[in-house]
């Protein structure tokens, strides 16, 4: 994860995670599928062997898109009350839409931020 500062200029972790590009140069994929992480990238090289979001972007989406299509299913029944086939044919495809489309998007930020700030496994200093 060393980067050279004269080849590789500073990319926008923020931008490059949410459009799924390298976090070193910004230009080469980070995605070979839809949510697998490629093996490195096709433009600088880099490998993304150190990239392991674990389970962080999966809680992000799960809080974040829940709160929100809960409180509107919430508003939905307390104003309109609709029947329950409604609900379900609108609520389960949105969530599903939305879920899908958040992840990728919030695994990318998470990776790019993760290289940015040289984040890995935590290390014990037995002072050799």
């Amino acid at each position: 994860m060393s980067d050279d500062k004269a080849i590789w200029p500073a990319v926008d972790p923020i931008s490059a995670g949410l459009h799924g590009r390298c976090p070193r140069c910004g230009e080469g994929r980070l995605f070979s599928g839809f949510l697998t992480v490629g093996e490195r990238c096709a433009n600088c090289g880099l490998d993304y062997s150190y990239a392991d979001a674990g389970d962080g972007p999966a809680v992000f989406v799960i809080l974040i898109i829940g709160f929100i299509l809960v409180g509107l299913a919430l508003w939905m029944e307390v104003t309109l009350s609709p029947p329950l086939w409604l609900h379900f044919l609108l609520w389960i495809p949105l969530t599903l839409v939305l879920c899908l489309g958040a992840l990728r998007l919030i695994k990318g930020v998470l990776l790019t931020l993760q290289y940015r700030n040289k984040a890995a496994e935590g290390r014990l200093d037995l002072g050799e």
